[in-house]
Parts: structure tokens; sequence; C-alpha cells
């Protein structure tokens, strides 16, 4: 029995002490657009650059933040990025407190993990549970998925949206983003490795640069004897169903009814596959895009735009 509480001890400690460290840079945040909303965020840097979801900001006409120790700032949105579902807005004030951040690649499933937020405005509620999954895909109100993705048994409210999740260190490897509503202790958090990048292009440019060819295209399945008799390396692919008018791909000769397979030497077997691969990167390059049409197996050089 003393062993047991020992460790129930230490359980209790590593909580508290990673809530200690990280609650004065948790911050609430206040959305007034058609109606007024509340949800979570983070100090990211010490000139109050903050993280928080897209799906809390997104359209915002006004927005108000309010510190752990009760003080309020007006905040202005720096940009949003609906695909990560991940935004940076900013206060100006003074003796501000970031966070400290972890490794969201050295993340193992079982470890204690501690989501911080502001469910209903509740300042401060922490709640403490396992990482019970890692790489997992999350579809965004976009369209596209979230890669790399922290699941985790740690109870999210819907204001907890933003708020960071933390290791028993107080270092944040994630910011919390999804619970599925009608299961129990399932809920998601985007890795913070994904959360520092998109954060930082967000501060230096307001927005996530992305391409596109132009297409709208249906996820079917190859037959066995095309993948044989092509050497294809998967066993599906992107049937183009239609094509943007003067778009990269009517432009390099594509047809309704291509079945796309490979794009820069990368095999595709999902709209998702190509979604991945439209980076910033890609835009003005000319790359190698690969089809089936027909019996036969064509490649056409495409030229990607950049997402507007």
């Amino acid at each position: 029995m003393l062993e047991n509480a020992e460790l129930l001890d230490a359980y209790s400690q590593a909580v508290i002490q990673a809530a200690e460290r990280v609650s004065p840079s948790v911050v609430n945040i206040e959305v007034q657009q058609r109606g007024q909303g509340t949800g979570s965020g983070f100090l990211f840097t010490p000139d109050g650059f903050i993280v928080t979801n897209s799906h809390v900001v997104h359209g915002a006409k006004k927005l108000g933040v309010t510190m752990t120790d009760g003080s309020r700032y007006s905040a202005d949105l720096v940009g949003d990025d609906p695909d990560t579902d991940l935004a940076v807005i900013r206060i100006q004030g003074s003796s501000l407190t970031p966070v400290d951040f972890g490794d969201s690649q050295k993340i193992k499933v079982g470890q204690l993990v501690i989501a911080i937020g502001n469910p209903y405005g509740f300042q401060t509620t922490v709640t403490a549970g396992v990482v019970s999954a890692l790489g997992r895909t999350l579809r965004a109100k976009s369209g596209r998925l979230i890669d790399n993705v922290i699941q985790t048994d740690a109870a999210l409210n819907p204001g907890n949206s933003g708020g960071p999740l933390v290791n028993s260190h107080g270092e944040v490897i994630g910011v919390n983003t999804a619970m599925i509503l009608p299961a129990q202790g399932i809920c998601f958090a985007t890795a913070i490795n994904t959360a520092k990048f998109v954060a930082g292009m967000l501060i230096r440019h307001g927005r996530i640069t992305r391409s596109y060819i132009g297409v709208a295209g249906q996820n079917v399945p190859l037959p066995r004897n095309f993948i044989r008799f092509h050497n294809l390396k998967s066993e599906a692919g992107v049937l183009i169903v239609s094509m943007e008018s003067n778009g990269p791909a009517e432009k390099t000769a594509l047809r309704d009814g291509d079945i796309i397979v490979e794009f820069n030497q990368t095999p595709i077997s999902a709209i998702d596959d190509l979604h991945r691969l439209l980076t910033g990167e890609q835009i003005g390059m000319q790359l190698p895009i690969t089809v089936l049409r027909g019996t036969e197996k064509l490649t056409f050089q495409i030229t990607p735009r950049e997402c507007r």
C-alpha cells in the first residue's frame, strides 16, 4: 500500500509542477464574430505572440486575451492556417512569460501528458492522461489532413481548444485541437514541432503558402493487371473528375478520366497524398505527373500555382 501511495504522490507532484510551470503562459481568448466564443492559447514568444487554433479565431471581428493573473489585453490576428488548425495572435504587454518547448518526436506512447486550458471560461483548468497513440491524422475543416497528430485521453472540452499539451517536465509538446464528441477519452493535439514551424511562418508572412494543380479527384482502386503491367507502386490512384478552367492541369493536357498514380516521382494512392506533396516549394516548378489513360501510362510536366 505504501508503494502505491508513493506512486500516486509522485504522479500528483508531476502534474502539479508541470501545471505551475506552464499556467502563467496560458491565456483565455474571447472572440467576437457572429456570436461570442472563447478558447485557449499560450504565449509563444516574450513579445506577445500567442499560438491557438485557427477554428477559435478564424473570422473574428474582435479578440480579447485574459492572462492567468487577470490582466486583460486586446489582441490582433497575425495569421491563421485552417489546413493545420493553427493560428497566431498578438498582444502588446510587458513581463510576458512564454512556454518552454519539448520535442514531439521524442514522445512515447503511454507517457504522462497534461492538458491546460480555459474550458467554458474557467481559468487554468488542468486534466491529465497519457499519450494513447502517435502519428494519427485528423481532417481539418478545410478538407486537408493534419499529419503527425497526438492522440491522448487527457480530457478536453471546447474551451480547451488552442491550449498546450505538456509533458511531465512542463514542456509543451502539442496544441490541443479536437475531441471526438460521441467517444470517451479520445482527444487530439497537433504536434509542437509542426506548430512551431507553422507559427514561425505565420509570424513572418501572415500565412502559409501551398500549391495546387487545379483538379477535383476521387480515390479509385487500380486493376491488378494494370499494377503488374505498369509496375506501379500503389494499388489505388486519383481519378480526375473535373479540372479548373485554364488551370495547371488543363494546361498540361490532362483529361477528365485520367488516373493520377505518381506526382514528382512519388506514388499517389489518394487525394491526401497529393495534398501533402503540394507545398509552397512546388509553386512555379515544372514537375512530372504520371497518369493512366485507358491502358496507357503517360507522364506530363505540370507547373503548380499558389493557392489563393
